[in-house]
């Protein structure tokens, strides 16, 4: 019902006709619907109900095209009916001082329908201006916070790189690049949580990890000699989970790309994040060498890496699984819904 007070027919044809014509022609439209209606009634029932179809074409003519509309349907509909069927056929003339008294009852009752419709037009139309301008307030503020985000976190990537090439080489320089690579995948998260999702404050993965990876891979081989190949169901996951994953995925490829092909010219990594029920799995293989003796010994429950990749899953809400032999290491991750 609301929506019938949003729909404003003169506004909308505003560009093309007077809104006073327009009104009157909804007006004469609802009539003409009226007395469609009371034609068909008469054929069943002759000069029954004669003026109970003045009241609905009245104020759905008024929610759709204003007061005018109403009105033109309210007069046209009692006029004729008053003229032609009651009380005598051919004449304004009343027989009885009832007839009169029941005649003025018809018009009063059209016209207090004409004032109701076009007050609740009036209360819903108001009430969709005021949430309109809150909507384009919060997109304004949106806008400008994610401006402002935006701009955080170039400045602390810009920090770390500016650092991380003061440090030069050693442990310092891949700290601080592992650190950088961390706050450019909450980054990217952060942008695709604008970028038009069908459900506010989610992301979607598969445009997420498709750039997250494609940045992984520009960062980490730049010779071409490992692939790295991704793959990603369509699926909306709250921002917080979405990072979570995101920098799983970000500590597993640096991990198997400084580790898993040692020793050797070329390789590939795969990424793959799908459904799976009761939730979504991903998982990340390479056909590397497998988990050496000091490569197991770094990934111990103590060290830092593991620390770090142990708290992004239970941040996620999934289980990881790993299983590592002669022909490469693969971490599956199971998500719950």
């Amino acid at each position: 019902m609301a929506r019938l007070g949003e729909l404003d027919l003169p506004d909308r044809l505003a560009p093309w006709l007077p809104r006073w014509v327009t009104s009157v022609a909804v007006g004469l439209l609802a009539t003409a619907c009226a007395a469609v209606v009371r034609f068909i009634v008469d054929t069943l029932v002759p000069g029954a109900a004669i003026f109970s179809w003045v009241f609905p074409a009245a104020m759905i003519a008024t929610l759709f095209a204003r007061w005018l509309a109403g009105l033109t349907a309210a007069s046209v509909s009692i006029g004729f009916g008053w003229y032609y069927l009651y009380p005598v056929k051919n004449s304004f003339r009343f027989e009885t001082s009832a007839q009169a008294v029941t005649m003025g009852s018809v018009i009063l009752t059209a016209l207090i329908t004409i004032l109701l419709a076009e007050l609740f037009r009036r209360s819903v139309r108001r009430a969709a201006h005021e949430r309109d301008r809150q909507i384009a307030e919060r997109e304004l503020f949106l806008e400008e916070f994610d401006h402002r985000v935006k701009n955080n976190f170039t400045l602390v990537t810009a920090l770390l790189d500016m650092q991380r090439r003061r440090a030069g080489e050693g442990e310092t320089a891949d700290a601080l690049s592992s650190a950088l690579t961390r706050v450019e995948s909450i980054a990217r998260a952060h942008r695709h949580l604008y970028r038009g999702t069908a459900t506010p404050g989610t992301v979607d993965m598969a445009a997420y990890l498709q750039e997250l990876c494609a940045a992984l891979s520009d960062a980490l081989f730049l010779r071409g000699a490992i692939v790295l190949e991704h793959r990603s169901d369509h699926a909306a996951l709250p921002r917080d989970r979405a990072v979570s994953i995101g920098l799983i995925v970000n500590e597993l490829v640096t991990n198997a790309a400084k580790h898993a092909f040692t020793g050797r010219e070329g390789g590939a990594i795969a990424v793959r994040f799908a459904a799976h029920a009761p939730g979504w799995r991903l998982t990340i293989a390479d056909n590397g060498t497998g988990m050496t003796a000091e490569t197991r010994a770094k990934g111990r429950p103590g060290g830092l890496g593991q620390r770090l990749i142990d708290g992004f899953v239970r941040q996620a809400r999934g289980t990881m699984q790993v299983e590592s032999g002669a022909e490469g290491t693969t971490v599956t991750v199971d998500l719950e819904a």
